[in-house]
């Protein structure tokens, strides 16, 4: 879907990791930076699996978005994959993100990104997330806390939901980038494929209708991608790890699976600019998250 950009004129261009701890908000930001949804949001953490690249362009330079999933005591092949993905993420990155939200104390896991990052030799930008929906009074204690234990005079405060005050994230982004040529077609946004993009909607979709009815093992595969003129024909398959949920799934009276395919499919049809025809079936994989065959055979090529 992109085509670098051969132009020799010299900007500013560089990758941009996004880190925090579960739930901090992370693909949400990213989202909203980049102007178009690429990364899936949820309100169930470690719901980003895959690195997600999206990238914006604009007079100021190119940047190129890396999220990653949410830094906690993860465990089984799949959480490999994960910390795998994060690790990879902030040795290739220019300049690091970490995402935290305001809270009375600092938070295990925060603890350990912002240790980990104080002599790792690279710009460091700490913001402070959903502002909109805390006091005032633990916003301040939170900003300075945070500040007096990485030892930074400046973090930003902002919600990426409501669209507050991330527009001053990105000039510091764009500052710390280093000069260089674009490294893709400005007019694109994503590296990431129809086929990838669709698996990561649908099973956004299945994790915020089902909420707390299924845990996260659910593993999304798009077997099949046919465009047609004015239409794409996409066929996937939703894993879950037991029958029970096989049903859960599915709903009475095949409601919930009806359910998430027509709100994944209007997402799609956003994305990919055509109407879009998706055919969802279900089938369980017992243990799927713990087995390297699967893994690998649901795209988590790196276990």
């Amino acid at each position: 879907m992109t085509v670098p950009n051969t132009s020799s004129k010299t900007e500013r261009c560089g990758y941009c990791a996004i880190i925090g701890r579960p739930d901090a908000g992370k693909s949400t930001l990213m989202n909203h930076l980049i102007g178009q949804k690429i990364s899936i949001t949820s309100r169930k953490p470690q719901t980003t699996r895959d690195r997600i690249r999206g990238y914006v362009t604009d007079e100021r330079g190119q940047i190129i978005f890396t999220d990653t999933p949410g830094l906690a005591e993860l465990k089984g092949g799949l959480g490999k994959y994960m910390i795998s993905g994060i690790k990879k993420a902030v040795s290739d990155a220019d300049v690091i993100v970490v995402v935290c939200v305001p809270a009375y104390r600092i938070h295990d896991e925060d603890r350990l990104i912002l240790d980990t990052l104080k002599d790792i030799g690279k710009p460091v930008l700490l913001c402070l997330n959903k502002i909109d929906i805390f006091e005032k009074s633990l916003v301040e204690k939170s900003l300075k806390m945070y500040m007096d234990y990485y030892g930074t005079g400046e973090i930003t405060a902002l919600s990426a939901l409501k669209d507050i005050n991330t527009d001053a994230l990105l000039d510091r982004i764009y500052e710390c980038l280093p000069e260089g040529p674009f490294l893709y077609d400005p007019d694109y946004s994503t590296d990431e494929t129809v086929r990838d993009i669709a698996s990561e909607i649908v099973r956004e979709k299945a994790l915020r209708l089902l909420r707390d009815e299924v845990p996260h093992g659910i593993a999304v595969v798009v077997e099949d991608v046919r465009e047609k003129p004015g239409i794409m024909h996409i066929d996937a398959v939703i894993y879950c790890e037991r029958e029970s949920h096989k049903g859960i799934i599915i709903g009475k009276g095949a409601r919930m699976i009806k359910k998430i395919g027509t709100d994944a499919r209007t997402d799609i049809e956003k994305l990919a600019d055509t109407r879009v025809n998706l055919n969802l079936r279900v089938k369980v994989r017992p243990d799927w998250k713990d087995s390297p065959s699967a893994l690998k055979e649901f795209g988590y090529t790196d276990v």
